[in-house]
């Protein structure tokens, strides 16, 4: 049976999808014929097979030919690109993803910890209690629906009822009717849902944590929380990170931003790129994790960045003057 190229359904217009299959020699032969420079064909191949021309895709894109009117990105590579390039930078973004995981993983535990100290402080368990808790937390996600607090709690508790963890099996062994503590619920959350508990805590308790952390305003401490989320999320997922758009950007605008981050302000995509979620970890870990050498290792890491005509960190969010920033000295 044929299927039409566009078909119409409630007046929207559906494209079949139609580029071929290819196999590994094909690829290579389809990224030539487009302008990549490819020296070793055999050293390209093993990587297209371990890696996937997909997920390299990402990383010679910025290499790829622009309109001269739309600036969207042509079939065609920019004249000197190389295979070496792409998987270069795609090394790069697997060990800045690895650095990137350490700084968070502290920053999580940190403020599991922050969280638990400040809510078990009212009743051991009031992470349960609208009355400890913001007043958003109490709104519906979507209209007629149960509220945001409902919601969390719903998938706290089937995490709760699931979770192969040790700690988790001894206390539904223990204590088979009791709900727990927020000392021992907050170790079940991934800082998705951890997030999600520090934007429903109340002003004061965001306060009490940002003055952990050098004095944060309690807006700082909720956005800075759901951006280092999203950041845990693409770095887990092994997606590429160092020039990703934040979806959930941290708020950096504003008198009261910390000076360590002010300059980050003036630049052209300030908190929409990896530098501004950088520079929000190093920050924080100066006060979660002070002896530790992260900053150290991530500048180390940068100055690693492939040297290309096509690749830039600005890309990435960084100014040029970014070592010479307080923070990062």
């Amino acid at each position: 049976m044929a299927f039409p190229a566009v078909a119409s359904a409630q007046g929207l217009a559906f494209f079949m999808y139609s580029k071929p299959y290819l196999t590994v020699p094909q690829q290579i032969d389809l990224l030539r014929t487009r302008g990549m420079e490819i020296e070793d064909a055999d050293k390209a191949a093993e990587y297209l097979q371990r890696i996937g021309y997909y997920r390299l895709s990402a990383y010679w894109h910025p290499m790829r030919e622009r309109h001269a009117d739309t600036g969207v990105a042509l079939d065609s590579f920019v004249a000197g690109t190389t295979f070496k390039e792409a998987t270069d930078l795609y090394t790069f973004d697997g060990r800045l993803r690895l650095i990137m995981l350490d700084a968070l993983e502290r920053l999580e535990v940190s403020l599991r910890t922050e969280v638990a100290l400040a809510l078990g402080a009212y009743h051991p368990k009031a992470h349960r209690l609208l009355s400890c808790l913001g007043r958003d937390f109490a709104l519906p996600t979507f209209k007629g629906g149960p509220s945001k607090h409902r919601e969390w709690l719903q998938r706290l508790d089937k995490r709760a009822n699931e979770s192969k963890d040790q700690f988790a099996q001894h206390f539904r062994t223990k204590y088979p009717s009791e709900d727990m503590p927020v000392w021992v619920a907050v170790e079940l959350l991934d800082f998705g849902p951890l997030s999600h508990l520090v934007s429903g805590l109340r002003n004061h308790d965001l306060s009490r944590i940002g003055a952990d952390f050098g004095g944060l305003r309690p807006r700082f401490v909720k956005s800075w929380a759901r951006s280092l989320a999203f950041t845990r999320n693409v770095c887990a997922h092994h997606s590429r990170l160092w020039n990703k758009p934040l979806v959930n950007q941290p708020a950096l605008i504003g008198s009261d931003v910390p000076q360590p981050l002010q300059h980050i302000q003036e630049l052209p995509q300030a908190g929409k790129r990896l530098y501004s979620i950088a520079s929000v970890a190093c920050l924080m870990l100066q006060y979660a994790n002070p002896r530790t050498a992260w900053r150290e290792r991530f500048v180390s890491h940068v100055e690693t960045f492939p040297i290309s005509p096509r690749l830039n960190l600005a890309s990435a969010g960084f100014p040029e003057n970014w070592r010479e920033q307080d923070l990062w000295r």
